[in-house]
């Protein structure tokens, strides 16, 4: 879930409960709960008499009566919701929120925004906060999703400062959703703690890999991008104890004036130490949170890191390191990098530049953070047949 996707302005036109809910959207008036859970009713166009039997129900249109508690109308220009979707109904503060989005493959879970580290480029900066029920209302929205979906991810904050509760949260999206892959965000410290690890390997999940970062190979320069002490020895035991718990890791670098000139170094400390992980992610700069805070210290154009991103490739890809690029529009990345980019910007950050019109790379690139209009590669231009 995320703020484009939560919005104020939800208006009742019927006795409300007093309490948060979530529900699934459901399109028709003839349609029925799956799995015990009654659904939330979209109504779209002018409403009649609405059925009874819903959870409740979200009017495109007011109507005076409608029969029924918990109507409520639609915030205006609320991105649309479809059959499926996931949504939180807030009626106390006349919000509403999408938590899941049956048509995008790009759904995450937030478990909390609480963090042991401070990255100095972190999209989403931590707050100390007793958030703990997310993940209540997590555990409850797994059952909701469809088990057609392909993949969702897990992200913070730090997932690993949940503890047992994010084991419970893997077990029971295994229990409930055995056919959609599982991705991990984690900084990785808490499984420095071997039993920790070994608890979320022991969950089998089918289907699951641990995104770590790291940001280079000196201890020191790691953790002054993290902002942590000691951060750089917790995150290489945990990467240690996750591969010996059988557990995936991937390996995620961030791009940035502080990480960009090493990173043919980190290429070779990966090849020569952490042959075992899984996948390497080399992600270009989402300006967000503390990127758009820090951006003097951290913003470098693309086109002025080609030589070193394009040698850690190679030192990675000549190891059998399965190597990605992300975040990284073609027309800025060398040709003879193309095959290692791909299409990563969660959808609903996703946005092409007039500059992109014409581009005869366009259906191949992933685009741009809707972000990067704060700052743009001087090598933005549309690639000619």
């Amino acid at each position: 879930m995320n703020a484009s996707l939560s919005a104020p302005g939800l208006r009742p036109v019927s006795p409300s409960s007093a309490h948060p809910f979530i529900g699934r959207i459901l399109e028709h008036p003839t349609s029925t709960a799956r799995g015990g859970v009654p659904g939330i009713l979209l109504v779209q166009g002018k409403p009649g008499a609405l059925p009874p039997g819903f959870r409740a129900y979200l009017l495109e249109e007011a109507s005076s009566d409608v029969g029924v508690s918990d109507a409520y109308v639609l915030p205006p220009g609320f991105h649309p919701l479809a059959e499926g979707d996931v949504v939180r109904v807030e009626p106390s503060n006349r919000r509403l929120s999408v938590l899941y989005r049956r048509a995008s493959p790009s759904n995450s879970l937030l478990v909390t925004e609480r963090c042991d580290n401070y990255c100095l480029m972190c999209s989403q900066p931590p707050r100390k906060q007793d958030d703990s029920w997310l993940l209540d209302e997590l555990l409850e929205l797994i059952p909701l999703i469809s088990p057609e979906t392909r993949e969702l991810g897990i992200t913070g904050g730090e997932p690993g400062l949940l503890g047992e509760g994010l084991l419970r949260l893997v077990d029971r999206l295994k229990t409930h959703l055995p056919e959609t892959a599982v991705h991990l965000l984690s900084n990785g410290r808490r499984f420095s703690r071997e039993d920790f690890a070994q608890g979320l390997g022991r969950l089998r999940h089918p289907d699951l890999m641990v995104g770590v970062p790291l940001y280079s190979d000196l201890p020191e320069e790691h953790d002054h991008v993290v902002q942590a002490r000691g951060a750089y020895d917790e995150t290489l035991r945990g990467i240690l104890n996750l591969k010996r718990a059988g557990v995936r890791v991937e390996l995620r670098v961030v791009i940035h004036a502080l990480t960009s000139e090493r990173l043919p170094e980190l290429a070779r400390f990966i090849a020569r130490n952490l042959l075992f992980v899984d996948h390497v992610a080399l992600m270009g700069l989402e300006l967000m949170g503390f990127a758009k805070t820090n951006l003097p210290k951290l913003w470098v154009d693309p086109l002025d890191y080609q030589e070193p991103l394009r040698a850690s490739v190679r030192i990675l890809d000549r190891a059998g390191v399965s190597t990605s690029l992300y975040n990284h529009p073609l027309c800025v990345l060398p040709a003879d990098l193309h095959a290692f980019a791909r299409k990563s910007i969660s959808d609903w950050k996703n946005v092409y530049f007039r500059e992109c019109e014409g581009c005869s790379l366009r259906e191949a690139c992933g685009g741009f953070f809707a972000s990067s209009a704060l700052k743009r590669s001087r090598g933005i231009a549309a690639v000619p047949p």
